[in-house]
C-alpha cells in the first residue's frame, strides 16, 4: 500500500487541495539530507519509504509549523483521510509551532472534535497562541508535553485599516474571535473563562509542568530513569 499515493489522492480529489501545496506539505517530511528514506526490514523483504509515509501509517500528524490556510488544509486532510482508513483507533499530534491563523487553526479543532478517533495531542518544543489551543483540544487524558516545551497563551492579535465603519467591524469580529478561543481553552482545561481572560491578557508562558497544572495536558514525558 503506498500511503503517500493514497494520501494525496485523497486530498487532491475528494476535498479538492491544491496539488502542488499538497506535494510541497509532505515534501516537508520527504527524502532530503535531513529526512532520508527509511529503510525499513520485512519479512521477506526491506521496504523504501520517506518519513511522511512512515508517520502516516503511524497514525502520526507532525505540525512543525505556523498555521496558515494551506497547513491547515492538509493537517484536516490527514485526519479525514485516517479517519477513514480506521475510525476505531487513536490519531497522534505532535505540535511545535509558533500558532498563526485563527480562523485556520479552528478549522482543525473543528475537524478534531467532529472526528471519531480519539485525538491525542504532544508538544514538542512549542505550542503557542492557536498551536496551544489545539494542544489543549486533544482528548482528556491524552495530551502530553515534552519535559523542556513550552507552551503559551494570550489574546488574539490583528489590525484593521479603512474607513471607521469597517474597522469596527473588523474590532466586533476580533472580540467575537477572543470569547471563542477563551471558551475553548476553559472547556478543555477545566479553568474558569475569567482565569483565562485574565492570565491571556498578554503572553502567558508556561512550562511543561506549568501547562500540567493549568490543565492545558495531562501529563508531562520523560525517562522514568535516568540514562547511564
Amino acid at each position: 500500500m503506498d500511503i503517500k499515493k493514497e494520501f494525496r489522492d485523497f486530498s487532491v480529489k475528494h476535498l479538492g487541495n491544491n496539488g502542488l501545496v499538497t506535494d510541497q506539505y509532505m515534501g516537508m517530511y520527504g527524502p532530503t539530507n535531513l529526512t532520508p528514506y527509511i529503510m525499513e526490514e520485512r519479512r521477506l523483504n526491506v521496504a523504501q519509504m520517506d518519513v511522511f509515509s512512515r508517520l502516516m501509517m503511524d497514525r502520526i500528524i507532525f505540525l512543525g509549523t505556523g498555521i496558515d490556510d494551506q497547513v491547515a488544509n492538509i493537517v484536516t486532510a490527514q485526519l479525514l483521510f485516517l479517519e477513514s482508513a480506521d475510525p476505531s483507533k487513536d490519531i497522534q499530534i505532535y505540535i511545535n509551532s509558533p500558532g498563526g491563523s485563527v480562523y485556520a487553526g479552528l478549522g482543525i479543532y473543528d475537524t478534531m472534535q467532529i472526528i471519531k478517533p480519539d485525538v491525542a495531542t504532544i508538544c514538542t518544543g512549542m505550542a503557542a497562541s492557536m498551536g496551544a489551543v489545539l494542544l489543549v483540544a486533544g482528548e482528556k487524558g491524552k495530551r502530553s508535553a515534552l519535559k523542556h516545551s513550552r507552551v503559551m497563551i494570550h489574546q488574539p492579535s490583528g489590525g484593521a485599516q479603512g474607513v471607521a465603519s469597517d474597522m469596527e467591524i473588523n474590532l466586533r469580529e476580533m472580540l467575537k474571535l477572543k470569547q471563542e478561543l477563551y471558551e475553548i481553552i476553559a472547556h478543555h482545561s477545566g479553568q474558569t473563562y475569567e482565569w483565562v481572560e485574565k492570565s491571556s491578557d498578554r503572553d502567558y508562558w508556561m512550562t511543561s509542568e506549568e501547562a500540567k497544572g493549568y490543565g492545558m495536558v495531562d501529563e508531562v514525558l520523560q525517562r522514568s530513569t535516568e540514562k547511564k
